[in-house]
């Protein structure tokens, strides 16, 4: 935030809406096959952005801090000689988890833009009000008290 004499103004510059929206850009802007993540490039253009975000404002960075240090993990753990799972005696990716977020949240996001659309044709119906007292104006502005005094739910749909 910068500010002149008594005025503040914000510097709003266009930003990720999250972490793995901003790994998912990486992936895709590279090509990159989301089950094969090079974890070394990733971790360091996603690094190159998080600095350039904590001179703009920490608290946005401190999701995308957390998602760095989650793949300088991930990265450290692939120089190590790998890990075998117990139960089925295969190596164990590190990448795994990370992946199985990034495709989640990718279907998610995928499905977005069908509830925007959903929403705006859902705005321009007309809602409904409730029957009981649709019936009861009715009744008022036609005089109709004596036909429709027993008239329910049950009555109308049969």
């Amino acid at each position: 935030m910068n500010s002149f004499s008594k005025n503040t103004f914000e510097i709003e510059i266009p930003l990720f809406k999250g972490p793995f929206d901003l790994l998912l850009f990486f992936i895709e802007r590279d090509e990159l096959d989301i089950h094969d993540i090079p974890i070394s490039k990733i971790t360091h253009d996603f690094l190159e952005y998080t600095h350039h975000l904590e001179k703009i404002d920490i608290e946005i960075a401190s999701d995308f801090i957390l998602v760095a240090a989650t793949l300088m993990s991930i990265k450290s753990k692939m120089l190590l000689p790998p890990v075998l799972n117990e139960e089925t005696q295969e190596e164990v990716d590190p990448r795994e988890a990370i992946i199985k977020h990034l495709i989640e949240y990718k279907k998610y996001k995928s499905t977005i833009p069908y509830f925007i659309k959903m929403e705006a044709e859902r705005s321009m119906r007309k809602p409904r009000g409730n029957i009981h007292t649709e019936i009861q104006n009715i009744i008022e502005k036609n005089n109709l008290d004596i036909e429709l005094q027993n008239v329910n739910l049950y009555l109308l749909l049969k």
